[in-house]
């Protein structure tokens, strides 16, 4: 008897026994315990007894641990002290018992079950969260009808009536085994003839009317359906993976993906400097302009709303009144190093609170929402993501793991909360984004994705010491200064340009593909009108080209740069002067130049009403070489500054849902919890929670009962109060004065008592 004394009865008297690290642990695992703080042990162990708190732990379980606690519910029974059970008595509900030790370990860890595996105990609002019907079987017949109970108290009798049953009745049998135990029928109660499949298993006891439209099959009645299996069914493990793949081939690919989506977001953002897209009414971009610019960027719609968004989420991106177009931190964005342009595009993707999916399509709805839209605000997004890749960051490097695969294992790892859409969707963007390459995680995508270092708290990491930054640097090729032109005219950059040289080529060539650029009379126009003397693009090429240049380029040079300027424009309107009169007379013949309208106003002079940027873009369409001119007759280099948006607001951040508790903070509270203990101890019964005054006012919550609750205030002075409870959580009850009709709010650990009051 004196060891039996010893057992921990209570989750309090439990806690109060581990170590500090295991209840840190806890903290760690269930933080909505530890936030607010709670001032004891008794009141810690209140909160994660209360319904929302075990059903956000039930929601970190795994498909097996969830069916091993119905296998504890099933077998268990209920004393003064709530319910209880042993891990022995598994064995009556399923034959397979490997891995069950893991099991409990888990649910011990999260304070789902304590005390020993002679007597385990666990919450009993378990019920209330899971349902009154664990792995999937009905109530005890006995609960149920006597009747039903005197047919399974005879086992073959039992088996007798079930091998009678007519095969459509048998085949209601096997459906409600499988779970769950209720079904429906019209009129459950009514005597009426067995010529029904249902009413034959009425008739015989085999299922039982709870309800004038339900029926249950008793739990005894399902057990024995299940006989082959267990109680419990086929306790299924994690799906197998496949073999791990080449780490180094695993990189390589997503470091040539990495160099692709940074081209390809440089390209999109300079399409919307070019042309920025309107807003529509409900926000966002529109999906034609979306179309638009997947096209002109060779992207599918999906892949350029992703780019879109992410964009949005790291700043790059801003409207500017009406149109949406590049912020001033995409010109400091594009001159970084290519490992740091990818993490802020990446980590801006795995933060972002935006439900993004493919298109923005949102589960229920027929029509996709709009990209940019606030519609698509999410604030669960960054959670499955994260948990998506850490689940695949997991196993060994380089173990490749598909879309589908993912969509089961993450079933199997959360069953409560399963989302195959939105695994997916990460799934699917991450594999875009480079994080994932050929169905693995690469070596930067796990440093992505790992927990934040504490000894770098407010994640002001330099990127000389991100390790990010320094991994992905030491996988990426080295950026490349030289370039090499050929006879035709094409330039070859054999990897991927330096910014500086990308800059010089985005000005004199015209890309063909990533490495493949040509140069042609327009693109020297630009350099020209940009303000590059002819001897400053041939500086460009000598520099950066390694061996002779092609005569070609150099004639090519020579008569752009002899040609350009040949014409002068002005304002009018706008005018146009050369002292080549037959050049002006061959102007005025163009027919392509009908809609300029002009007019000769003297031999080297002549006019256009039309402002003077559309009359140099006519003459430029229609072969001719002008220049713009000021009042001073000097040229005007074109130095104009793309336009950017003026204000940029990235996506919302709500604060972290459930905050957590960490480092010193969580050692000083584990501390706090230990020290507090003994004078809780100290307190006399009637100063601490009875566990009977919890029940009644949950019992009082659904029908809004009136209760005598007598509690302490702040001042430690006892208050009774007549109360209508409204509703119980979180370690708190909220209830409404009887007298005043007030709304108060009662910590559940100050309260003495509660009493049903007479009507």
């Amino acid at each position: 008897m004196a060891t039996h004394s010893l057992v921990p009865r209570s989750l309090a008297a439990a806690l109060r026994a581990v170590p500090d690290e295991t209840l840190a642990a806890l903290l760690r695992a269930r933080p909505d315990l530890a936030v607010p703080v709670p001032a004891d042990m008794e009141a810690l162990t209140i909160r994660a007894r209360t319904p929302a708190s075990v059903s956000r732990a039930l929601d970190r379980l795994d498909e097996f641990t969830l069916r091993v606690l119905d296998g504890l519910r099933l077998v268990g029974t209920e004393d003064e002290d709530g319910p209880v059970t042993s891990v022995n008595l598994l064995a009556t509900v399923t034959p397979d018992l490997s891995d069950v030790g893991v099991a409990i370990a888990t649910l011990r860890g999260l304070g789902l079950v304590w005390g020993p595996d002679e007597e385990l105990r666990h919450p009993a609002c378990l019920a209330e969260v899971c349902g009154p019907y664990p792995a999937g079987l009905g109530r005890p017949a006995a609960e149920l009808s006597s009747e039903a109970g005197k047919l399974v108290d005879d086992a073959a009798a039992l088996r007798r009536t079930v091998l009678a049953a007519p095969p459509q009745s048998r085949t209601v049998l096997d459906k409600l085994a499988a779970g769950p135990p209720l079904g429906t029928v019209t009129d459950a109660y009514a005597q009426t003839p067995a010529d029904t499949p249902v009413r034959w298993l009425l008739a015989h006891h085999l299922l039982v009317p709870v309800a004038a439209d339900t029926v249950e099959l008793p739990r005894e009645v399902g057990v024995l359906l299940r006989r082959e299996a267990g109680p419990l069914g086929t306790l299924r493990r994690q799906p197998e993976l496949p073999q791990p793949i080449s780490p180094v081939a695993v990189d390589s690919a997503g470091t040539a993906q990495v160099c692709e989506v940074v081209r390809l977001t440089d390209l999109l953002l300079e399409v919307l400097t070019a042309e920025a897209p309107p807003e529509v009414k409900s926000g966002g971009i529109g999906m034609q302009a979306l179309h638009r610019l997947a096209r002109t960027c060779d992207l599918s719609d999906a892949n350029a709303a992703l780019l879109l968004e992410a964009c949005f989420a790291a700043g790059l991106l801003g409207r500017d009144g009406e149109a949406w177009m590049p912020s001033h931190g995409y010109d400091g964005w594009r001159s970084a190093p290519l490992s740091m342009r990818w993490s802020r595009l990446a980590r801006a993707w795995l933060d972002a609170e935006r439900d993004i999916r493919l298109l923005g399509a949102r589960p229920g709805r027929t029509r996709p929402s709009t990209v940019l839209s606030p519609s698509l605000v999410s604030h669960s997004a960054p959670r499955y993501r994260r948990e998506v890749l850490r689940l695949l960051a997991e196993q060994a490097p380089g173990t490749p793991i598909d879309t589908e695969l993912t969509v089961e294992v993450c079933g199997w790892r959360h069953p409560r909360r399963r989302a195959d859409d939105a695994v997916r969707a990460v799934h699917t963007q991450a594999s875009f984004l480079g994080i994932i390459a050929r169905d693995a995680v690469t070596e930067f995508g796990r440093l992505l994705v790992a927990e934040p270092d504490h000894d770098d708290p407010l994640g002001i990491h330099t990127p000389e010491t991100d390790p990010l930054h320094t991994t992905l640097d030491d996988l990426l090729p080295v950026p490349i200064d030289e370039m090499v032109v050929q006879g035709d005219l094409t330039v070859i950059v054999p990897g991927h340009p330096s910014p500086l040289l990308a800059a010089e080529l985005a000005l004199v060539a015209e890309r063909e593909s990533p490495t493949v650029h040509r140069v042609t009379e327009a693109s020297l126009r630009a350099a020209l009108d940009a303000g590059y003397a002819r001897e400053d693009i041939r500086g460009v090429f000598a520099r950066r080209c390694p061996g002779e240049l092609p005569q070609a380029l150099d004639y090519l040079i020579d008569d752009v740069a002899k040609r350009h300027g040949g014409l002068r424009a002005g304002y009018a309107g706008s005018y146009v002067r050369s002292e080549d009169e037959a050049l002006l007379v061959q102007v005025l013949a163009d027919r392509r130049l009908a809609d300029a309208a002009l007019r000769r106003l003297a031999p080297t002079v002549i006019v256009s009403p039309m402002p003077l940027p559309g009359l140099l873009s006519m003459l430029r369409e229609a072969g001719h070489t002008p220049v713009a001119e000021d009042s001073s007759g000097s040229i005007v280099i074109d130095k104009s500054v793309a336009p950017r948006a003026t204000r940029v607001v990235r996506p919302d951040k709500t604060a972290d849902p459930t905050p957590r508790v960490e480092g010193a903070p969580l050692a000083a509270l584990v501390e706090h919890l230990k020290h507090t203990e003994p004078r809780a101890e100290t307190m006399a019964r009637g100063q601490r929670l009875d566990e009977d005054a919890v029940e009644v006012l949950r019992e009082a919550v659904p029908d809004r009962a009136l209760v005598w609750v007598e509690y302490v205030d702040g001042g430690g002075e006892p208050i009774r109060k007549l109360l209508r409870p409204v509703s119980m959580g979180a370690g708190y009850l909220r209830a409404e004065d009887k007298r005043t009709d007030m709304l108060h709010t009662i910590a559940l650990h100050t309260i003495r008592s509660a009493t049903i009051a007479s009507v």
